[in-house]
């Protein structure tokens, strides 16, 4: 109920005690005409009715006047002054406003989902333009991802950004990322996905640097397909960021004897892999894998698993990836000081083939206004299975969602090799900027609340 309703229930009240008083005293009038009659045949000598009635009198005069108390006493409770009312309500009404404010801190803070949103066309957010950078201008992201200088015109894709429903992501600042990483070390683990994700952020937090020499390779390497690590450096912050190809997570193996001859390889889904070692010293660790768990990258490849000495020839390929994440969490909880280090797992990125034998890749040139079908994943659904089963914690970063609606950010023909269409990776810039603004932004969060 509002001030205002309040006010006129106040009012409403007191109509109804003057009432009520009018009729009392209107009683009180007539039976204080019966008395002066019935004195006045007294005074004429009347005397047995006096002694008759005087008791009565007696008990109707208490009556009234303990009616009359009563009345001022419930009348005084109930109908108290206004300001003393309004002030009550006022009192009242504060502590509501408090507590919703709470709420939402609380929804805004730690309990919003930030992958439940929708994408919001946005040229200029928080004072900053998307994209968030030129990738012809980073040397560290990949030819073949560089859509715009391979041909694409419609540079559209560039300009959508995610919003979750119940709170905003915040603006990706590279010098304060940069300032709040000094000393530290990031490392991304998994597929070619993975990799993209890597080169987006070395090129978003690159605009944050004056003098472009003073990030390079560690090594000196080329970005490749096949190469099993690339570490990047930020010499002025002392930051690394990391890759390290791993598209199984658990460890290949040679083939057993007396195996049959389609068998090539073997994936030791209770052996993580044997790279896991230069893992562990890092400060921010980020996983993925899913693109690879499919019969035309394994079975068709001569790849089965094996469990301890054991070929299981038969193994579904979801129960072999439930099994690789089961060995992968025991290792995180055995290996990982989460103390330091804070652990992701990114979920299966939304690819948008179609066509029969899903071999057709047509790119939109907006997103789609739907998820199609494409917002879940049994991949996704079994890390999320896991990972809620941990007893050391691991957030997940579940972009299967978000990722359904755009079917405009994939590769397509514009890449390094027009003659394959992609519709599995995504241009840079484009959607693995929004993973690593989300990435940043559970960082930024702990980092205040610690």
């Amino acid at each position: 109920m509002d001030l205002c309703e309040t006010w006129l229930v106040m009012h409403l009240m007191h109509l109804m005690g003057l009432f009520s008083f009018w009729i009392s005293f209107r009683k009180f009038t007539t039976l204080f005409t019966r008395v002066f009659g019935f004195l006045h045949k007294i005074m004429k000598g009347n005397c047995n009715a006096w002694i008759l009635v005087s008791f009565n009198v007696l008990l109707t005069t208490g009556s009234l006047i303990s009616f009359t108390l009563v009345l001022s006493l419930v009348y005084s409770y109930a109908f108290s002054s206004p300001n003393s009312v309004i002030k009550s309500y006022d009192e009242i009404n504060g502590e509501t406003n408090s507590s919703q404010l709470q709420v939402q801190s609380y929804v805004s803070r730690d309990a919003c989902n930030v992958f439940d949103g929708r994408w919001i066309q946005d040229d200029s957010y928080n004072n900053y333009s998307y994209p968030l950078y030129d990738a012809s201008q980073c040397p560290f992201a990949e030819k073949g991802f560089n859509c715009f200088a391979n041909g694409r015109k419609d540079i559209g894709y560039t300009k959508w950004r995610w919003k979750p429903n119940d709170c905003d992501i915040p603006r990706f600042d590279a010098r304060r990322i940069l300032e709040q990483l000094r000393g530290k070390r990031v490392v991304f683990v998994g597929d070619s996905l993975s990799r993209t994700q890597w080169e987006s952020l070395i090129c978003m937090l690159m605009t944050g640097v004056e003098n472009k020499k003073s990030v390079y390779e560690v090594k000196g390497n080329k970005i490749t397909k096949q190469i099993r690590f690339l570490g990047v450096r930020f010499s002025t912050f002392d930051v690394r960021i990391d890759f390290y190809r791993s598209v199984f997570l658990v460890k290949p193996g040679p083939v057993p004897k007396f195996v049959p001859k389609r068998v090539k390889t073997t994936l030791r889904l209770d052996k993580i892999d044997d790279i896991s070692h230069e893992w562990i010293d890092s400060d921010v660790l980020i996983f993925n894998s899913g693109h690879w768990w499919t019969r035309s990258k394994l079975f068709d490849m001569g790849w089965y698993f094996q469990v301890g000495n054991s070929v299981k020839l038969g193994l579904p390929i979801n129960s072999a990836f439930k099994t690789t994440l089961l060995t992968w969490s025991s290792w995180v909880e055995k290996k990982i000081n989460t103390n330091r280090t804070t652990v992701f797992f990114r979920t299966f990125e939304s690819s948008h083939w179609s066509g029969h034998n899903h071999n057709t890749c047509k790119v939109t040139k907006r997103p789609w206004k739907k998820t199609n079908g494409k917002d879940r994943s049994p991949v996704s659904d079994m890390i999320n299975r896991v990972v809620k089963n941990m007893s050391v914690p691991v957030t997940v970063l579940n972009v299967t969602p978000m990722d359904a609606y755009r079917s405009d950010g994939h590769v397509g023909t514009w890449s390094d090799n027009p003659s394959i269409p992609d519709c599995s990776h995504w241009c840079l810039p484009g959607v693995p900027d929004m993973w690593n603004e989300i990435l940043f932004s559970y960082l930024l969060q702990k980092d205040e609340a610690s």
